[in-house]
């Protein structure tokens, strides 16, 4: 069987760990710093605050830009329910938005649409590697936190921000007032858990940094025990020296992916530079019947998103999202992959489906 996700770990890794455990110091300490450091600089941002999860990363992002009870945070429908719980943390209201059917991101005229005097914050993912129309929604005026669990090293636009050289993309995470991470055990750079805040406001950055540690201040407010350990952020550490190479395999696949099916993306690819965390199909049919056969013949693929939130709340009128998730289908892509493995997928993709 050709598992929907597996681990990219080899020697390194394992000495990683095994260095800070010897150490006798696991907690969250110098290597949490180090890693806050270089994600901050492969990205291009000023700073960064690691965190226990990206969820707990995220629920810093928000308390830290002031959303409280009352106020309105944009997401869109085709997510996993973790940024709807950090929103639900903060007592504020989450707005759920449709999606595009070229990317599988937010769209800019159903956010215009929820837009109210209430509106705090709008979350930004960067669904399946692919980044999202930044410019337009960051120049909507409400601030914007970037969730790039699926997409670190992924780049939207050639500019010249940041004294970023005209021919290179510029890294998502470095577009909005604050960008969360995850380095949940699936995801492309990955530390077993663990997440990070990312920011070019120092200030922004200085009071998640106060959040996230509850203990021995000279004030008592709520905090969080949110913290990372030196043993996630030895392995984070090393994985993020080799996701280049990691980010240069899934390429390959995807292209070879691209030429045998029909294509996962439409929009146009000098804007953006996806990092394929997942490739999505759509089909036609029932797609579970396509999983299942997939599955049976020794292929694992799955449902990109289990279920729309706008599902478990029975709100009605987003279309595109609900056409997406009746039609579409997850298959293998990562690292791991072999050439065989890789050509043996499109055989029975092409077979059943």
């Amino acid at each position: 069987m050709i598992p929907h996700s597996k681990l990219t770990f080899d020697e390194t890794d394992y000495k990683a760990v095994m260095e800070v455990m010897r150490s006798g110091y696991i907690s969250q300490g110098e290597k949490v710093k180090e890693f806050e450091k270089k994600l901050a600089s492969y990205i291009g941002v000023k700073g960064g605050v690691a965190a226990s999860s990206g969820t707990s990363a995220l629920h810093l992002a928000l308390i830290a830009l002031g959303i409280k009870e009352g106020d309105e945070v944009i997401l869109p429908t085709y997510v996993c329910t973790a940024p709807l719980n950090a929103i639900y943390y903060t007592g504020a209201k989450p707005v759920i938005v449709d999606i595009t059917g070229d990317d599988f991101n937010l769209s800019i005229r159903e956010i215009k649409k929820k837009l109210t005097d209430r509106t705090k914050a709008i979350i930004v993912v960067h669904m399946f590697g692919h980044p999202a129309d930044m410019d337009e929604i960051v120049n909507i005026g409400v601030p914007v936190i970037e969730d790039c669990a699926h997409s670190i090293g992924a780049g939207y636009k050639k500019t010249e921000y940041q004294s970023i050289r005209a021919s290179e993309y510029q890294k998502v995470g470095s577009f909005g007032a604050l960008s969360i991470f995850s380095f949940y055990v699936t995801k492309m750079l990955a530390s077993g858990e663990g997440g990070m805040v990312l920011s070019n406001d120092e200030k922004l950055l200085s009071k998640i940094n106060d959040l996230r540690d509850y203990d021995k201040k000279d004030d008592f407010k709520v905090r969080f025990n949110y913290k990372m350990t030196d043993i996630e952020a030895a392995l984070g550490l090393n994985q993020l020296k080799k996701l280049p190479v990691f980010i240069k395999r899934r390429r390959e696949i995807a292209r070879k992916y691209d030429k045998a099916f029909s294509g996962s993306f439409n929009t146009p690819s000098n804007l953006r530079e996806s990092v394929f965390y997942r490739y999505v199909m759509r089909l036609k049919g029932d797609v579970e019947i396509y999983i299942n056969e997939l599955t049976n013949r020794g292929v694992e693929c799955k449902k990109p998103v289990y279920k729309p939130l706008h599902r478990y709340f029975g709100l009605l009128d987003f279309p595109v999202a609900e056409r997406i998730y009746k039609s579409a289908i997850s298959i293998p892509i990562y690292p791991a992959l072999t050439d065989g493995e890789v050509n043996f997928i499109i055989e029975t993709i092409t077979t059943v489906c």
